[in-house]
Order: structure tokens, then C-alpha cells, then sequence
């Protein structure tokens, strides 16, 4: 699209998957983010099980909140992350919600345009939103608590993770563009 999309190739076994992140400015005081991007999933995209889209943000006080939306495509949903534990003990966890997504439904060779909007409290419990894949609009409008102690320095990071679908070996190419990052 604007002739510098980031190319995700990503090679797995045993329905591994890879990680990818960017960090990209240090903003503890933001409570509401909005995650824009485009995503190409070039043919054959079968090997794509999940596709991850996550903001991690460090707060002052050295915990980071986690805000994780997955299109499942083993469940055939939107998951979001959550935290079942504590900060200091966490257990981290993904949750179905009821709104459709599933990595194999995306038309490949094409451009698919996602945004996610979540906000979160002082006390790290995050709002997920709404997630909207080329125009219709999710109502997912869950609060749950996503924060973590992990040690890090101030930082927000953008993440791309891409799953393998078989328990042989596989891969796939995806495209990143125009990723904005609006916070408030």
C-alpha cells in the first residue's frame, strides 16, 4: 500500500509460531489506545492458524498492561488476553468472545484493514472495546485485568504473532502497513 510494509515470513513445526515487535515510544501516562493497520495474508495463507495483534504498554509504576486481540482460527473467534492471576503471579489467558474471526476467511492477496480499541484504569484492568476487520465492527465491551510485572523498562511495543496450523511443518507470508498507534 504505501510501498514500505513490513513482510512477516514466518516458517514453523509443530504448530509453532513466531513473534514479532517493534518498540516505539514510552507513554506510561496514555490510557486509550486505538491499534490501526492493514494486514496482507499472501496465497497460500493455510498455514496461518492465529493471528496475534498486541500492544504492550509499561507503566511507571514497572508493571506492563497487555492489550492482546487473536482472530482464532481454531475456535473460529476474537479472543482477548487476560491476567488470572495477579501482577506478581500471573497467569495469562486468552478468552473466546463471540465474535467471528478465523484467519482462513481472509481472502488472500488482498488488503484487510483491522483496528482495535481498548483503555485501561490506573490499576490495570483494560476495557476491550471494539475490533473492527474491514469495516464490521465487533462489540466486544469486556473489562478484565491485564497487567503483569515483568520487569520492563518504559516502552509501548506493537506485536505481530503468527501460529502454525498443522503439527507438521508449514509457513506464511504476511504484510504489515500503515500501522498507527493512536493514544490518548
Amino acid at each position: 500500500m504505501s510501498g514500505a510494509a513490513r513482510q512477516f515470513a514466518t516458517s514453523y513445526t509443530n504448530y509453532g509460531g513466531e513473534r514479532y515487535s517493534v518498540s516505539f515510544n514510552d507513554d506510561a501516562s496514555a490510557h486509550n489506545f486505538e491499534l490501526d493497520m492493514w494486514v496482507y495474508l499472501q496465497y497460500p495463507s493455510n498455514g496461518v492458524q492465529i493471528l496475534e495483534l498486541d500492544l504492550n504498554q509499561v507503566l511507571s509504576n514497572g508493571q506492563t498492561i497487555l492489550y492482546g486481540f487473536q482472530c482464532n482460527g481454531w475456535s473460529s473467534t476474537w479472543d482477548f488476553s487476560t491476567n488470572k492471576g495477579s501482577a506478581s503471579s500471573p497467569r495469562p489467558h486468552w478468552v473466546n468472545t463471540s465474535a467471528y474471526c478465523n484467519p482462513h476467511s481472509w481472502g488472500t492477496n488482498q488488503w484487510h484493514h483491522v483496528k482495535m480499541l481498548y483503555s485501561r484504569n490506573d490499576s490495570g484492568w483494560v476495557t476491550y472495546k471494539t475490533v473492527t476487520l474491514d469495516g464490521k465492527v465487533y462489540n466486544i465491551w469486556v473489562t478484565t485485568f491485564s497487567a503483569y510485572a515483568l520487569g520492563w523498562g518504559p516502552s509501548l511495543i506493537a506485536n505481530v504473532q503468527v501460529d502454525g496450523s498443522s503439527s507438521g511443518s508449514g509457513g506464511s507470508h504476511i504484510f504489515v502497513d500503515n500501522m498507527t498507534v493512536y493514544r490518548w
